[in-house]
């Protein structure tokens, strides 16, 4: 099994991946790190004790960042709701948080620890992720790849160039960019076309407690609508993990722009080569949407 650590801000699509990553007999998720992004840290702390507790999963959860490097936090609660997860009432979780250490000090002990090679799955922010490299640059010898949810190869949804999770810590995104790690990447519009359309809703709520549950959250997202389609961004990064073969991926030069106010957090994919500089990441530039949701349909029946 692959041992992976995922950076996360549930969020309603995070919920999906989350549950992508649990389903997969190929994972062992070995540590969930909440931060402040879609809403604050406490509700995605608590929002990813209610899925593990759902899912009957023990994982450990310590709780990351409560606000961005240097920036002010933002939030997307019209997308997902004021809990980041609206629509559907879970039990009380029978988990805690481990409050007794931070995120990166957690995501240290698991990477300097592990017998083979950790994936990171960044499907949030990227703040703990480059506080983690920062403050433990010797344990990049140990990370197999880092796999992101962020940045655009075009316009944004947040900035008028920039993706929500680029967007809300642009220095950290920055930093990240120049890891000396191998790094996939799954952009906004490969998100826009991972539609989950009505046929495959309906092949969702069939499943169960599980399909009940995501059918409550669906109802809530504002990523789409049931009627055309719900875009299933995050779910896409442990989908580049797992199934590849569904993507057509480019290896360019990604830098990423600090610049104030209009371009921060800019994801500058050099798909054309113009700037001459060696490729630092994948980028995902395509998806098989219909492929990608018939795999998802089928890893979701696993926790039925």
């Amino acid at each position: 099994m692959k041992p992976v650590i995922i950076s996360t801000d549930p969020g309603i699509d995070d919920a999906v991946a989350i549950a992508l990553a649990i389903a997969s007999p190929q994972l062992e998720v070995r540590l969930i790190c909440p931060l402040a992004g879609n809403v604050d840290r406490d509700k995605t702390t608590a929002n990813t004790l209610k899925l593990l507790t759902f899912f009957k999963a023990e994982i450990p959860v310590v709780p990351g960042s409560q606000r961005p490097l240097l920036r002010a936090p933002s939030a997307a609660a019209e997308i997902h709701g004021e809990s980041g997860m609206d629509g559907f009432a879970f039990p009380q979780p029978t988990q805690v948080a481990d409050l007794r250490q931070t995120a990166v000090a957690a995501m240290h002990q698991v990477v300097s620890t592990s017998d083979q090679p950790v994936t990171l799955i960044a499907i949030g922010p990227l703040t703990d992720i480059a506080l983690f490299a920062h403050l433990y640059p010797a344990d990049l010898a140990n990370v197999a790849e880092l796999v992101i949810m962020g940045g655009a190869l075009g316009r944004g949804n947040l900035g008028v160039l920039s993706e929500f999770n680029f967007a809300c810590d642009p220095q950290a995104a920055a930093m990240v960019a120049k890891l000396p790690i191998p790094m996939r990447i799954a952009p906004l519009e490969v998100g826009q076309q991972a539609r989950l359309l009505p046929g495959t809703l309906m092949q969702i709520k069939a499943l169960g407690a599980v399909g009940a549950m995501f059918d409550g959250l669906f109802r809530h997202y504002r990523g789409g609508s049931m009627q055309t389609g719900l875009k299933m961004y995050d779910a896409l990064a442990v989908a580049l993990v797992l199934a590849p073969e569904l993507f057509t991926t480019v290896a360019t030069h990604l830098d990423v722009a600090l610049a104030d106010p209009l371009t921060a957090g800019a994801s500058l994919f050099d798909l054309k080569g113009v700037q001459n500089q060696p490729a630092n990441v994948q980028v995902a530039t395509a998806v098989d949407a219909e492929g990608f949701a018939r795999w998802l349909v089928a890893a979701l029946k696993q926790l039925a």
